[in-house]
C-alpha cells in the first residue's frame, strides 16, 4: 500500500481499517497546524477511494497519478478565493452542483475543502445541507487549523482526526531521505515545530528561510522603536491578509520561545538559530509582558481571520508590544 505519509501513523491505520471495512465516513475533518500534512492525507485518502488495485492506493495507476497531479475529474481541492483565503458561498454552491453528478471515472467524487475554518458564515451554512444529506457517491474532506472557527454543527457531522506535530527526529529523518544534508536537516527540523510540509518546502526553497529571517528582523527591530516607526511598519507589512496571517504564526512561535526562556521552562526552542538573541531578551521580570504580548498577537491573528484589515490588526498589535532596548545580538 502506498500511503506516502510521514508520521501520523495512527491516522493512516484508522483510515485503512475503515476503508477495508467499507465504512469510510462520508465527511471527515482533518485538523492541525499549517503544513502538517492535512491536505496530503486527504489526497491520499482520495486515491485509496478511487484506486482500482486490490491494495489501494497503489500510487502508480492512472487514477492515483492523476489525483496526485490534481487532474482527476472526480477529485477536487477547493480553497478560498480572494482576500483572506475565505471559502465563499458561490464555491460551495458550485460544489453542490458537482456533487449531484455521478463520478466520471472513479467510484467516489471527493471534495477536499482547505481551511474550512476561514469560510464565510454563508458558505459554512450552505455546506451544512450537503453534510446532512450527502449523496452516496460523495466524500467530503475538510481541513482546518482553528477548530473553534468552525460551527459546532459542521464539526459534529464529520469524523474528526486531529493531526499532531511530528517529533524533531522524525522530521530530520524524513529530510535526510530527501537528500537534505545533516546540519541543514537538523536546523529545518527544529524550525519546523513538527510541520513536515514546511520543513520540506524550506529545504527545497531557500527563499522561505530568507523571508522568515526578514519577518523576524521586523519584529525584533520594532521592540525598541517608537509609535511612529511601529505604525509605519504596520502599514508596510499589512497589505496582504494571507502573508500577514503567516507572519503572525511565525511571530507567535518566537514569542512562545521567549516565554519559555523567560520562565526558565523546559522544552525545545523552535527558533534555534536565534537562540542567542532570545536569551538576551529573556528575563524573569519580563514574563508578564511576554505573556501579554503573546495574547495580543493571538488576538490580532483572530482579527485577520475575521476579515479585519491586516494593517489595523497589526497597528493594534505593535502598539501593545513592550518597548525594550535594542538587543546587542
Amino acid at each position: 500500500m502506498s500511503w506516502q505519509i510521514v508520521g501520523h501513523g495512527w491516522a493512516v491505520s484508522l483510515l485503512r481499517r475503515r476503508l477495508a471495512a467499507g465504512s469510510t465516513a462520508h465527511a471527515s475533518l482533518f485538523t492541525g497546524p499549517p503544513q502538517i500534512g492535512k491536505t496530503l492525507l486527504a489526497r491520499t485518502l482520495a486515491q485509496a477511494l478511487n484506486c482500482p488495485e486490490p491494495d489501494p492506493p497503489c500510487g502508480r495507476c492512472p487514477a492515483c497519478t492523476r489525483i496526485a497531479a490534481g487532474t482527476h475529474p472526480d477529485v477536487r481541492v477547493i480553497k478560498g478565493e480572494g482576500a483572506g483565503d475565505a471559502l465563499k458561498i458561490d464555491q460551495v454552491r458550485a460544489l453542490q452542483r458537482e456533487a449531484a453528478l455521478f463520478p466520471y471515472e472513479g467510484r467516489k467524487r471527493v471534495f477536499i475543502l482547505r481551511r474550512m475554518d476561514l469560510a464565510s458564515t454563508e458558505a459554512a451554512n450552505s455546506l451544512l445541507k450537503t453534510l446532512e444529506e450527502p449523496p452516496a457517491h460523495v466524500v467530503l474532506i475538510l481541513t482546518a487549523v482553528d477548530v473553534d472557527g468552525l460551527p459546532p454543527t459542521i464539526v459534529s457531522r464529520c469524523q474528526r482526526l486531529d493531526l499532531r506535530p511530528l517529533g524533531r527526529g522524525r522530521v530530520e529523518s524524513a529530510l535526510h531521505e530527501l537528500g537534505i544534508a545533516g546540519d541543514q536537516a537538523r536546523l529545518l527540523a527544529g524550525l519546523s515545530a513538527g510541520r513536515i510540509g514546511w520543513a520540506i518546502d524550506a529545504g527545497r526553497d531557500t527563499a522561505l528561510l530568507k523571508r522568515r529571517q526578514r519577518e523576524l528582523d521586523h519584529l525584533v527591530r520594532a521592540l525598541p522603536a517608537g509609535r511612529v516607526e511601529r505604525l509605519s511598519l504596520a502599514e508596510s507589512l499589512g497589505r496582504d491578509p494571507r502573508a500577514s496571517r503567516d507572519m503572525l504564526e511565525l511571530w507567535a512561535a518566537w514569542w512562545r520561545d521567549l516565554l519559555l526562556l523567560s520562565g526558565r521552562g523546559e522544552g525545545p526552542v523552535v527558533n534555534v538559530d536565534r537562540l542567542a538573541e532570545l536569551r538576551s531578551l529573556a528575563r524573569p521580570e519580563r514574563l508578564r509582558e511576554v505573556w501579554a504580548s503573546l495574547q495580543a498577537l493571538q488576538r490580532a491573528a483572530a482579527q485577520i481571520e475575521d476579515n479585519v484589515s491586516p494593517r489595523l490588526a497589526l497597528e493594534g498589535l505593535l502598539l501593545k508590544l513592550p518597548r525594550w532596548p535594542a538587543t546587542t545580538e
